[in-house]
C-alpha cells in the first residue's frame, strides 16, 4: 500500500499562485484565537480531521479489500474482467483528485468542497451496499448499482484527497510551524491505522459471517460506509471553530495555460525571419511572468523524469487484484490463525510502518558508511528492481499452486471416475477401442480413486457403454459424456443385481477460502441436511444425489440431519481449503446413520505464507520508491509548484492502473506467463530511469531556495506561505 497514496494530501495540493493583481480579500479566520487541546498550542479543530481522516481511509480500503472478490463470486466475472475493472476504479480514484483541488481552491473552498464531496462518497457507499444483497434485483441491476456506487466513490475520495490535509494545516498559526509538522506525522498515522485495520476487519466480514446463504458482501460494504457516516458528522462537528480560508486560484490551470501559450505562440511565429528563443517556454513571455516560466521550466525537468513511473505503480497495485486472486487457491490455515485471502494486502501497510523507519535509521546509514554514493535517483531504480523481483516470486509460486493443482480436461477429452457403492468389488470396462485399457482393475467397494481416468471423445458430446462385471452378472449401460467436463459414475446394487448413474463433478477447485460438497443418500428416506443457519442440503431417497455446495473451510464435527422419522448427528471432520468431497450416507451396520467421507478433489497444499516473500519484497521497493521519489521531486522544484508535482505524481498511479488494464485484457496469458511479463517489463522501465537519471542535472536546494527569493512583488504579495505547509517526508 502505497503511503503516499494514503497521505497524498500530506502536502498541500495545487496551492496558488497568482500571476495578476488581485484585489486584497477580506480575511476569513476568526479574530479570536481558535480554542487548544488541553493547553497546548495545537488547535482543537485538528482532533476532528485526524479522526475524519481515520474513518475515512477506514472506509475506502475497508471496500477496496473485498472488492475484487466481489467481483468474481458474486457478480461471476472472470478474473481478467474483475482485475480490469477493479484497475479501472482505482485509476479514477486518482483522476478525479484534479477535479477535487479545482473545485475547492477555485469555487467553493477547502470546507464546502470536503463537505459536499463527502456526500457524495457516502452516496456512493449506499448505493455500492444495496448493490450487493441478494435479494435486491438480478445480475443487471447489481452490475448497475456496483458500477453508479463505485463512481461516486471515486469522485468523493478523490475529490477530497487533496483538501483533508491542507485544511488540517490551515488551522495553525505561523509561529506553530513545529506543532504543524508532528500533525502530519499523526495524520498520516491515523492514514496507516485506518488502512491497516480495515483490511484486516472486512474480509472477516465478508467470510465469516454468512446472509443469504452466501458471503456477506453487503455487511463487507456496509460497515466502511457506515465509518464514513461517522467521518462525515465528525468533520461537521467542528465547523464553527475551523479556520476557513476562501478559494484562491489555481496554480495547476495557470501551468497548463503557461505551457499550452507557449506551444501555440510558437506554431503562430514560426516564420524564419522571427528570431529563435532559448527555451521553447519562453515564448509564454508576452503573457506570463518570468518568474512563473522559469518556474514552469524546473517543472517540466522533473516531469521527464515521471514518464516511466507508471510501471512501477503497475505492479504494486496489483496486491488487490491479482494477488488476492493467487492467494484464493492456496491454503490459508497458518496453524495459529485461518487467513482470508483478500487479508494478506494487511501484509502492505504493516510492512510500510516497519520498513520506513528501518530504511531511514539502519539500511541507508549502513549504505553511507560503506562509501556508497545512495542518491534519491539510485534508491528508485532499486526499489523497481524489487518490484521486479517480486513479480518473479510471485510467478514462482504460480508455477508451484499449478503443478499441485489437479490436470483438467482438454477438448476431445473428458475425466471419470468410478464410485462403487455396491457391497462387493465391480469390474468396470468401457467399451470401445481408444478407451478399452482404461480401468483395468477391479473397484472395491467405497473404494477412493487416486485420481480420474481420461475418456477420449471423437465429438464435443458422445455416448459411452460401460460393461458392469458384479460376481456373475454383467450389467451393459450407456452414458453421455461432454468435452472438458469431468464426471462421477456411481455404481450401486439393485436388487440381487446392480444399477449405475453418471453426475457431473465440479470442473474446477473450490477458491477464496472455500471448499466444494455434495451427498448421496442411500437411505429409503429423504434427508435434510443443515450446516449452518444459512447452508442445508435436502438429499432425495435412494441415492440421492444432491448439488454442489461451497462452505467455509473448518471442522464440522457435528452436522445436524434429520428425515421424516428420526433426527440424527454426522461427523464431516475436516473440509479443508479448495478440496472437493462427497459424502455418502448409509446405515449398512445397524447402529443408525453414517457418513462416508470421498475427497476427490484434494486440499490447497501450498501454503498462504509462501505470498510473504514478495509482499515483502513489493513493500520494500515501494519504500524505495515512493517515499524517495515525491522528496526527491519536491527537493528539485520551486516551491510554487510543488503542488502541480502531487497532482503529476497521482496521475502516474492512475496510468499506471490503465497499464494493468490494459494487460489484463488483452494480452491473454496464463497467470504466471502475465507475472513475468510484469517484470520484465518493469526491469526495461528501470534501465530506461537510469539512464535518464544518469544525465540528470540535480539542482541545489539553495538554488531553489535563491530563485523563489527573487520572485517579482505582483507574485510575492500574493503567494501562500508554501513552505510552512509542506509536510516533513
Amino acid at each position: 500500500m502505497n503511503p503516499f497514496q494514503k497521505n497524498e494530501s500530506k502536502e498541500t495540493l495545487f496551492l496558488p499562485v497568482s500571476t495578476e493583481e488581485v484585489p486584497p480579500r477580506p480575511p476569513s479566520f476568526p479574530k479570536k484565537p481558535s480554542p487548544k487541546i488541553c493547553g497546548s498550542n495545537y488547535p482543537l479543530s485538528i482532533a476532528f480531521i485526524v479522526v475524519n481522516e481515520f474513518c475515512e481511509r477506514f472506509s475506502y480500503y475497508g471496500m477496496k479489500a473485498v472488492l475484487t472478490l466481489y467481483f468474481l463470486y458474486f457478480l461471476h466475472w472472470s478474473e481478467d474482467t474483475s482485475t480490469s475493472v477493479y484497475h479501472a476504479f482505482s485509476s479514477l480514484c486518482y483522476f478525479t483528485p484534479i477535479l477535487g483541488a479545482a473545485i475547492a481552491d477555485s469555487w467553493l473552498g477547502k470546507f464546502k468542497t470536503i463537505i459536499y464531496l463527502s456526500l457524495v462518497y457516502v452516496l456512493g457507499h449506499v448505493i455500492k451496499s444495496l448493490g450487493a444483497l441478494p435479494i435486491l434485483g438480478g445480475h443487471m441491476i447489481h452490475t448497475i448499482l456496483s458500477m453508479v456506487g463505485l463512481s461516486l466513490i471515486a469522485l468523493g475520495t478523490g475529490g477530497i484527497k487533496p483538501c483533508v490535509a491542507a485544511f488540517g494545516g490551515d488551522q495553525f498559526e505561523e509561529k506553530h510551524a513545529e506543532e504543524r509538522t508532528r500533525y502530519f506525522s499523526v495524520f498520516y498515522l491515523s492514514i496507516n491505522a485506518g488502512s491497516l485495520i480495515s483490511t484486516f476487519v472486512t474480509p472477516m466480514l465478508r467470510g465469516d459471517v454468512q446472509c443469504f446463504g452466501k458471503d456477506c458482501y453487503a455487511l463487507a460494504f456496509g460497515v466502511p460506509g457506515m465509518l464514513m457516516i461517522i467521518a462525515l458528522v465528525v468533520f461537521s462537528m467542528g465547523s464553527k471553530i475551523y479556520k476557513k480560508p476562501p478559494p484562491e486560484g489555481n496554480i495547476v490551470t495557470q501551468v497548463v495555460r503557461c505551457i499550452w501559450f507557449a506551444i501555440s505562440n510558437r506554431f503562430k511565429n514560426r516564420s524564419g525571419d522571427i528570431p529563435k528563443r532559448e527555451h521553447w517556454l519562453d515564448w509564454a513571455s508576452e503573457k506570463y511572468s518570468k518568474q512563473l516560466i522559469m518556474d514552469v521550466k524546473a517543472l517540466t525537468r522533473i516531469l521527464f523524469l515521471y514518464i516511466p513511473l507508471p510501471m512501477f505503480w503497475a505492479l504494486l497495485d496489483q496486491q488487490g487484484s491479482r494477488w488476492t486472486l493467487q492467494a484464493t487457491r492456496m491454503n490459508g490455515n497458518l496453524g495459529f490463525f485461518v487467513l482470508q485471502p483478500d487479508q494478506m494486502q494487511v501484509l502492505n501497510p504493516f510492512l510500510v510502518l516497519i520498513f520506513i523507519p528501518l530504511f531511514d535509521l539502519v539500511v541507508y546509514r549502513l549504505v553511507a558508511k560503506c562509501g556508497i554514493n545512495f542518491t534519491s535517483l539510485r534508491k528508485m531504480a532499486v526499489g523497481m528492481i524489487l518490484a521486479c523481483l517480486a513479480f518473479a516470486v510471485a510467478a514462482a509460486v504460480e508455477i508451484k499452486i499449478n503443478g499441485m493443482a489437479p490436470p483438467q480436461p482438454d477438448s476431445q477429452e473428458g475425466f471419470l471416475q468410478v464410485l462403487n457403492l455396491a457391497n462387493d468389488e465391480v469390474k468396470v470396462t468401457v467399451l470401445g477401442n481408444e478407451n478399452s485399457s482404461l480401468l483395468e482393475e477391479s473397484i472395491k467397494s467405497f473404494q477412493t480413486m487416486p485420481h480420474y481416468s481420461k475418456l477420449h471423445l471423437k465429438t464435443k458430446r458422445e455416448d459411452f457403454h460401460f460393461q458392469l462385471k458384479y460376481h456373475n452378472l454383467s450389467v451393459y449401460t450407456e452414458h453421455s459424456v461432454e468435452e472438458k467436463k469431468l464426471y462421477t459414475l456411481i455404481i450401486r446394487e439393485d436388487g440381487k443385481s446392480i444399477s449405475s448413474m453418471m453426475v457431473k463433478d465440479a470442473e474446477s477447485r473450490a477458491t477464496n477460502g472455500m471448499t466444494a460438497m455434495r451427498f448421496v443418500n442411500t437411505l429409503h428416506e429423504e434427508v435434510n441436511i443443515s450446516l449452518g443457519t444459512d447452508t442445508s442440503f435436502s438429499v432425495g431417497k435412494d441415492y440421492g444425489v444432491s448439488a454442489y455446495r461451497t462452505v467455509q473451510r473448518g471442522e464440522y464435527p457435528v452436522v445436524h440431519c434429520r428425515t421424516k422419522d428420526e433426527n440424527f448427528s454426522l461427523n464431516l471432520g475436516l473440509l479443508d481449503f479448495g478440496a472437493a468431497y462427497l459424502f455418502v450416507i448409509t446405515n449398512s451396520t445397524g447402529q443408525g446413520p453414517r457418513v462416508q467421507k470421498i475427497e476427490y478433489t484434494p486440499a490447497n497444499k501450498m501454503s498462504i505464507a509462501w505470498q510473504l516473500p514478495q509482499y515483502a519484497l513489493v513493500t520494500a521497493g515501494e519504500v524505495m520508491f515512493s517515499v524517495t521519489g515525491l522528496e526527491f521531486s519536491y527537493s528539485q522544484a520551486p516551491s510554487s509548484m510543488k503542488s502541480v508535482l502531487q497532482a503529476a505524481w497521482l496521475l502516474t498511479v492512475a496510468v499506471g492502473n490503465i497499464i494493468v488494464l490494459i494487460v489484463a485484457q488483452f494480452s491473454g496469458l496464463v497467470q504466471w506467463a502475465e507475472f513475468i511479463l510484469f517484470s520484465c517489463l518493469l526491469l526495461v522501465v528501470c534501465l530506461i530511469f537510469s539512464i535518464m537519471g544518469y544525465y540528470y542535472i540535480p539542482i541545489k536546494p539553495e538554488d531553489i531556495q535563491g530563485s523563489a527569493d527573487k520572485q517579482i512583488p505582483q507574485i510575492q504579495g500574493n503567494m501562500i506561505n508554501l513552505e510552512t505547509k509542506k509536510t516533513k517526508l
